[in-house]
Order: structure tokens, then sequence, then C-alpha cells
């Protein structure tokens, strides 16, 4: 006796069994870090409780978490430059530390990484306002 199997009916046996294979089978693909850049006018505590509260999530620096940090010590002319050198390590996310010049500086470097700030004056004006 033989049996005939249709087309479709083997494509379905094909992709039951596809999908019952142990996760284990498949390669294993590494977690990569997430990649936060961080841009201050001053040096302060400000990064410092940002890394804290990261860490209190479980983000952990060398293990699931790049933290680039720049200052600009208080020359806000250094800014656009420093912008620029943190958008080309490709963060995940860009932080503009305390004031409205760190905004504008993250703003004018980068469109298409996102950029969380706080404590500004108007940061919908034109960033090329700075420098």
């Amino acid at each position: 006796m033989t049996v005939t199997i249709g087309r479709r009916e083997l494509l379905v046996a094909l992709g039951s069994a596809a999908a019952t294979w142990p996760l284990t089978a498949r390669p294993q693909q590494a977690e990569r870090p997430y990649r936060v850049a961080y841009l201050a006018l001053l040096a302060g505590l400000d990064s410092a409780v940002v890394q804290q509260r990261l860490q209190e999530l479980g983000y952990t620096e060398g293990k699931n978490l790049i933290f680039d940090y720049r200052s600009a010590e208080g020359q806000s002319e250094r800014l656009p430059e420093l912008a620029a050198e943190l958008v080309r390590t490709k963060p995940d996310v860009l932080i503009a530390g305390f004031g409205t010049l760190t905004a504008k500086a993250a703003q004018a470097a980068t469109a298409s990484i996102p950029i969380v700030f706080a404590a500004v004056g108007d940061p919908r004006e034109r960033a090329s306002s700075i420098a």
C-alpha cells in the first residue's frame, strides 16, 4: 500500500515540526549591550544619578550597558564637537544633561538617535542657534 501526500500536507507537516523544535537547538545569539551617551555642560552628579538608576533597573556597565560620558567642563563652545563625538559611537539613546545648550547641541548632532533631556528653556527653538 502506498500513501501519497500532497504538497500542502507536506508543508504543514514540516511547519509543525519546525515549530516544535526545542529552542536550545537554535543558535544562541549574544545580547548586545545598550549604549547610552551622556552629554554635559558641567561635570556633576547628574550623570552619576542616571548611571545609578540604570544599575537599579538591572543595567550593568560592561555587561549589558556601555555608558559614554562627555563633559564640556563649562565651555559651551565645545558642546557641538562633543555631541558629534558621542553620535559617532552610535548610541541607542543620547541623554542631554541639565540645560538648554546640551539639548540643542544633541539635536544639532543627530536626527536619528532618540534624545532625552530635562530642564530646558525651549527645545523647539532651532538648534542652529547654539555655538
